[in-house]
């Protein structure tokens, strides 16, 4: 696991990253315990085809740089695609749009649900690693519901984040959905914990939305920015 993790880290650096792309974030989380959308990083269209059939429709395309932390202001995402042609179609807009760009293409399977979260990790001058919880989505920016605790924690710090945001309802069952595995999301955040303790090339950790798919959280974007 650790030696997974240390070996992306030191590769990046060796290249000159400051941040890790989207794919090599999410392989530093699964390697940690922390569940991840199902994907494959890809080069070209044919490679996108056998990846989005062997994911399933609906499948989610994007352009996968270390290059770019905003994919969707850029053109660079394309959701619900629903089988080869709109395939083809969603890879030749990214294609246009990615002109200039280094990198490749992720094919990701479309998790779908109406409840989005936020985790992260922050290494603070003061405190060190530092992690993080609230809503996520559009809501992270627009309403900062979120709370903190100093790494290393345990679960029980874990739950008690997720007490202390004013929307802490969106865990709860709510309108049919059911209620949010606390356990499993209480391990993804002690896993960053974790992470930001033995991991001290990794500056920051922004998992960013964190989507409820009927009760578990799975993230669908993450960023690691590097020391």
């Amino acid at each position: 696991m650790k030696e997974e993790v240390t070996s992306i880290i030191q590769a990046a650096k060796k290249d000159g990253q400051k941040t890790l792309s989207e794919y090599q974030s999410k392989k530093i989380l699964a390697a940690y315990g922390i569940p991840v959308a199902r994907e494959e990083l890809v080069e070209g269209l044919q490679q996108a085809k056998v990846a989005a059939s062997s994911i399933g429709y609906p499948v989610v395309l994007k352009f996968c740089s270390q290059e770019v932390t905003h994919k969707t202001e850029k053109g660079l995402l394309e959701v619900g695609i629903r089988d080869e042609e709109d395939l083809v179609e969603a890879f030749e807009r990214l294609r246009v749009a990615a002109q200039g760009i280094k990198g490749g293409y992720l094919v990701q399977e479309m998790v779908k649900g109406a409840r989005e979260l936020v985790i992260g990790m922050i290494r603070d001058p003061q405190f060190g690693p530092c992690v993080m919880f609230g809503l996520g989505g559009i809501f992270t920016e627009i309403l900062r519901d979120v709370s903190f605790r100093v790494a290393p924690i345990e679960k029980r710090d874990a739950l008690e984040m997720m007490e202390e945001i004013k929307g802490k309802k969106i865990l709860e069952a709510v309108r049919g959905m059911p209620p949010v595995d606390r356990d499993l999301l209480a391990q993804s955040l002690v896993a960053l914990g974790d992470l930001g303790m033995e991991q001290e090339d990794i500056q920051e950790i922004d998992v960013n939305p964190m989507i409820v798919r009927g009760d578990k959280p799975i993230a669908v974007d993450a960023l690691v920015v590097l020391r």
